[in-house]
């Protein structure tokens, strides 16, 4: 919200200085955003009246202009601005003056000088040349009665400042300029100038009549009848003055009348013409498929969830948010409707944004609006339309007042210990109560509790702690002590055996890794698809229709990356996700760190996409495959021995997936996205993913101390015929279950051959169809002395034979 300073001061005038005033107003909570003066400094720039214009005998577009400044003698000044003319009168800069800088960014010195072979005297401004407008198609043009020789600062009130305030949505009742005054009021004890509102004489009983039909949507109606009205006549420049410094620009009478009382008092109002009324007007729900074209230009469809003021033909405004062109003021209106009402704050809230637009009206009523002051705004906005507009043959209607569902205001207790508790400073009961009749809450005093009945403009007031906030604010933010704490600090020692988060995303880093943060929003069809959730988490209120659901896998959120990334031409794309899913679970329990129902894990999921390696002269552009993830799945692991297991996944093809075991428990998945999905989201290459349980891979084996060996070892090598079936990890778990006495200390598979296509039954090498040969090297050692070799038969035969039982190998000839 916007305002100049001088239009708060007539109101409330406390002795402080502009950034004390500022200074003051944050502390209690209404943040000032920005002060801004009203005009840059300048000097030597007054009033002046041209008496004289002739053509400049030189220039087509100059003319000679003799101006009277209040010195005696007129000055001789040439101008070249198309309104140059006898009468008016417009700001003129003496010789000596400095005037704002331009685009060059250097003061503009006013000097004696000559335009053409004419002697100029000075310069007459514009109201760009002064930074007041960026308005430069002429002179700015002062009012009549401006008195000559008078400084413009003074004359337009330049020494003025801009408050920004950038109010939180409990503060409405500050929407307005003389809701602030009451906040400043409150905070410095300096006097309120109360507005009043003296009732203007009906002096003709014509109403509209009026039905509400909708007591849910509007609480109170209020309106009146004005006949013979000018709005043709100029708003008074002291008008369009406030107006600018609100940031609301000057439109026509009548309307500049509603918003200055908007910004005035607080209270949207809605002036319709009268003759273009049809009848009675009723406030209702829209009907489904009413139409409505709005002040902005804009149709809209409305449902009935929109209210709206319809008369007997047609929907003629959009309740609280904005009226209908159809009744717009025009300057051939002669005859007026003034409305004001109180509209529900929650048939309001939300309406206007449904349209793709905002209105300072709904901002408003949305928040809450005071509802006791109707019939009193519609007296200001009367007597102004009669002071700007009033004609000889003006007449105005009796008060129109319909009141049907008001609020009703509930009594809060503020208990003082409770108050000195949560703002942590000694409080008396004097103190509090003091604090919050200077808001003008109504107050009565207990045993240690104060009982407040909230006013009617205040819509914030409805339990302990917003009174407790009350008296925070009125303290001031800045008073409040500084209590350091008093629990010991100690510094938080990880386990030994643990690695943090920021050590694993190092990890994935140093493996080539970008590290993502995405919502955990995401799209109820990811679930559906990527997860087999059938029945994700689902938001109350999502803030978009494709952000509906929690997401119970990190997948997802990759594979969102890695399209934006393969839409735009990435050619190699590898990222990784820490972060946190979410999954029903009936036996958690409600904690301080859990939800009951809701198992929340963090998880690490990795993608990668395109070549293996980046471009090099010596490296070729085979594409990233499942072993490679695999090893990255096996290097963030380390010194951690995982096996894989041949599994199946709703993200992943369901012949190149694996699931991910430590010690016998599983702790994820890696494995290629399926063909279905790579297909449905339209990828151009295929990711392979893995996604992990990140306690399991925060954890890590504590190094323990091994002697060097004192003799060399020895390897064998041996290969055995098995079925295409036998996996890698089934190999290696029976040859560790040999009984070798603790000679084997390691085995690695080093050739797996099968025969090619075509060949004969047992040509190659004895293997028949669906078998392959798989090649193994042994390493055997002994801590204590050198192996025989009657030892390093028996632990080769001893594996031999627990291939021969395990897996029905044959050893290959």
């Amino acid at each position: 919200m916007q305002f100049p300073e001088s239009w708060l001061r007539e109101f409330c005038n406390p002795p402080l200085t502009t950034q004390a005033l500022a200074d003051t107003l944050t502390m209690a909570g209404l943040e000032v955003e920005e002060l801004r003066p009203v005009a840059p400094p300048f000097a030597k720039v007054v009033v002046g009246e041209i008496k004289e214009a002739v053509q400049h005998p030189n220039a087509d577009r100059l003319r000679v202009c003799q101006v009277v400044v209040g010195q005696g003698a007129l000055l001789n000044i040439v101008c070249g601005a198309p309104n140059a003319r006898v009468g008016i009168k417009v700001p003129c800069a003496l010789v000596g003056a400095e005037l704002p800088p331009g685009e060059d960014g250097k003061p503009f010195a006013i000097k004696l000088g000559k335009l053409r072979g004419v002697e100029s005297q000075g310069m007459l401004c514009s109201s760009k040349e002064l930074h007041l407008a960026d308005d430069h198609g002429g002179l700015l043009e002062l009012a009549a009665d401006a008195p000559v020789g008078q400084d413009i600062r003074e004359h337009l009130k330049l020494d003025d400042t801009l408050f920004t305030l950038k109010l939180t949505p409990n503060l409405a009742h500050c929407l307005s300029v003389y809701g602030v005054a009451r906040e400043v009021a409150a905070l410095t004890g300096a006097p309120l100038k109360a507005p009043s509102f003296p009732a203007v004489a009906a002096t003709n009983a014509d109403i509209v009549p009026v039905t509400v039909t909708a007591p849910d949507l509007c609480g109170r109606f209020t309106g009146r009848v004005l006949r013979g009205v000018n709005p043709k006549v100029s708003t008074p420049a002291w008008m369009v003055e406030r107006l600018a410094r609100c940031g609301q620009r000057s439109v026509s009478p009548l309307v500049d009348i509603s918003n200055y009382v908007m910004f005035e008092l607080g209270r949207p109002s809605h002036i319709f013409d009268l003759d273009k009324i049809h009848g009675a007007l009723d406030v209702r729900w829209a009907k489904a498929g009413e139409t409505l074209k709005l002040l902005n230009g804009n149709t809209v469809t409305l449902d009935a969830q929109v209210g709206v003021i319809a008369d007997a033909q047609q929907v003629e405004s959009l309740a609280g948010i904005m009226g209908g062109d159809a009744t717009a003021v025009s300057d051939d209106t002669t005859n007026i409707y003034i409305e004001a009402a109180f509209w529900w704050p929650a048939a309001i809230a939300g309406r206007s944004r449904r349209f793709n637009f905002s209105t300072d009206a709904g901002h408003r009523f949305e928040r809450g609006v005071d509802p006791s002051t109707t019939v009193d705004h519609i007296e200001r906005i009367t007597q102004l339309v009669l002071d700007i507009c009033g004609t000889a043959q003006s007449t105005v209607g009796p008060m129109d007042d319909h009141i049907v569902n008001l609020p009703q205001a509930k009594a809060v207790t503020l208990r003082v210990a409770r108050a000195e508790k949560i703002i942590g400073m000694p409080l008396s009961q004097q103190q509090c109560a003091d604090a919050l009749r200077g808001l003008g809450l109504p107050v009565q005093e207990g045993q240690g509790e104060l009982l407040v009945t909230p006013p009617s403009w205040r819509f914030d007031l409805q339990i302990e702690e917003d009174l407790i906030e009350e008296v925070a604010r009125m303290i001031g933010y800045d008073h409040l002590p500084h209590t350091p704490p008093k629990a010991p600090i100690v510094a938080k020692l990880r386990d030994e055996a643990q690695r943090s988060a920021f050590e694993v995303r190092h990890a994935l880093a140093r493996l080539g890794y970008q590290e993502t943060i995405n919502f955990s929003f995401v799209e109820e069809r990811w679930e559906h698809e990527l997860a087999g959730n059938p029945e994700p988490i689902k938001l109350l209120n999502p803030i978009a229709s494709q952000m509906s659901v929690m997401r119970s896998s990190l997948l997802g959120s990759l594979l969102q990356v890695l399209k934006f990334n393969l839409d735009r031409k990435a050619p190699r794309v590898r990222v990784f996700e820490l972060g946190r899913v979410f999954l029903r679970d009936a036996s958690v329990a409600n904690t301080d760190t859990t939800v009951q129902g809701f198992h929340q894990p963090m998880r690490v999921a990795g993608l990668a996409c395109g070549p293996r390696q980046t471009l090099q002269w010596s490296g070729g552009d085979d594409a990233v495959d499942f072993f490679d993830v695999k090893g990255d799945v096996q290097a963030l692991l380390a010194p951690l021995n995982p096996t894989f297991e041949r599994a199946e996944h709703p993200a992943m093809h369901p012949g190149r997936c694996a699931r991910v075991v430590i010690e016998g428990q599983a702790i994820g998945c890696v494995g290629e996205l399926h063909p279905q999905w790579r297909q449905r989201y339209d990828l151009s290459q295929t990711p392979v993913m893995f996604e992990l349980e990140l306690d399991a891979v925060l954890a890590r084996q504590v190094p323990v101390f091994q002697s060097v060996p004192k003799h060399q070892a020895v390897e064998r090598d041996m290969a055995v015929i098995v079925q295409e079936s036998v996996s890698h990890a089934a190999l290696m778990a029976a040859i560790h279950a040999a009984p070798t006495g603790g000679l084997l200390s390691e085995a690695v598979l080093f050739d797996v051959y099968r025969p090619k296509a075509g060949s004969a039954p047992g040509s190659a090498g004895g293997l028949q169809p669906g078998e392959k040969s798989l090649a193994v090297r042994l390493q055997l050692s002994n801590e204590q002395t050198t192996l025989t070799e009657e030892q390093i038969d028996a632990t080769v035969a001893a594996v031999l034979a627990e291939l021969v039982s395990a897996l029905g190998a044959r050893q290959r000839a």
